[in-house]
């Protein structure tokens, strides 16, 4: 099986008492990591676009470290990686700061002609989330979701994660069509509830009865209480994490985990425990991406 995860890859400063340390993260890059260590037989691949500077050739050494495949990585020899730096407070609970602006990976699949997404060709599945579509211009974002209707026609499977950002959309109501269309596309859901209680300003039961109405696979992330089956609308008894240091990808691995579970056939129930166990390892420290 091949999978294509989608989107922006950054450096990362976690920022510490003292000093910053520097790493490379990214909300589907996290996912994509996480996703090829709990299922190394996955093939599993990351699109963007990065620079040629020395950042960016960073970027692609911890890819390959992780054995993401780099080989639709695309590089601008004028372009840059985005920059984001975490701090975080007594409780865990993360915020960000960005330089992302003029991100190489706002360009990717763009030629002078028309976007070109014969990149994504080869692959049985595409992971992407609402950061990605976010910070494209709008005319590639309608033609991505254009090409990934065909995708699915000719058997291919979409996985979506809203991850809402405010700050990356032109507005609010264009992020509502742009996601709703996304989870209507999609063939496995993985919102958080808090997202979208955000985006859509609905309780936590409408946006629950919403997501089971779509009858779709995948997982109502709801934190601390742990996942909601789409498939079933039923949910395990899971355990609070013991620690919390830093919430940054929680909601990434999570998808890593349970997506390395449900695609390789996996039952759900065990799915959503891998993915609700990894994330609360996840949050216990600090940073995007667990040493291994």
């Amino acid at each position: 099986m091949k999978i294509a995860a989608i989107g922006e890859a950054m450096i990362e400063l976690s920022m510490g008492d003292a000093e910053a340390a520097v790493r490379v993260a990214g909300d589907t890059l996290n996912t994509a990591i996480y996703l090829k260590r709990e299922a190394p037989e996955l093939q599993v691949d990351y699109v963007t676009r990065l620079g040629t500077d020395a950042f960016s050739d960073r970027i692609v050494a911890a890819m390959t470290a992780e054995d993401i495949g780099t080989h639709a990585v695309e590089r601008d020899p004028d372009g840059t990686p985005g920059l984001y730096a975490i701090t975080t407070d007594a409780s865990g609970e993360r915020s960000f700061t960005y330089w992302r602006d003029t991100s190489a990976a706002r360009q990717v699949f763009t030629t002078p002609e028309c976007p070109d997404f014969s990149a994504l060709e080869p692959y049985d599945v595409i992971y992407t989330s609402a950061i990605t579509l976010a910070i494209m211009p709008a005319t590639t974002r309608v033609a991505l979701i254009d090409w990934l209707q065909g995708f699915r026609q000719r058997g291919g499977r979409l996985v979506f994660d809203s991850n809402y950002r405010p700050r990356l959309w032109e507005d609010q109501d264009t992020a509502r069509e742009v996601i709703a269309a996304m989870w209507a596309l999609c063939d496995i859901a993985l919102p958080s509830i808090d997202d979208e209680m955000e985006l859509t300003g609905e309780t936590a039961d409408a946006v629950t009865a919403r997501f089971l109405a779509l009858g779709h696979s995948g997982a109502l992330k709801r934190g601390e209480i742990g996942p909601l089956c789409l498939e079933t609308g039923t949910s395990g008894t899971y355990s609070a994490a013991s620690k919390v240091v830093d919430t940054t990808a929680a909601g990434d691995s999570f998808n890593g985990a349970y997506l390395a579970a449900a695609l390789t056939g996996e039952p759900q129930d065990a799915a959503l425990r891998a993915g609700h166990d990894l994330a609360s390892r996840v949050i216990a420290h600090r940073g995007a991406i667990l040493p291994r």
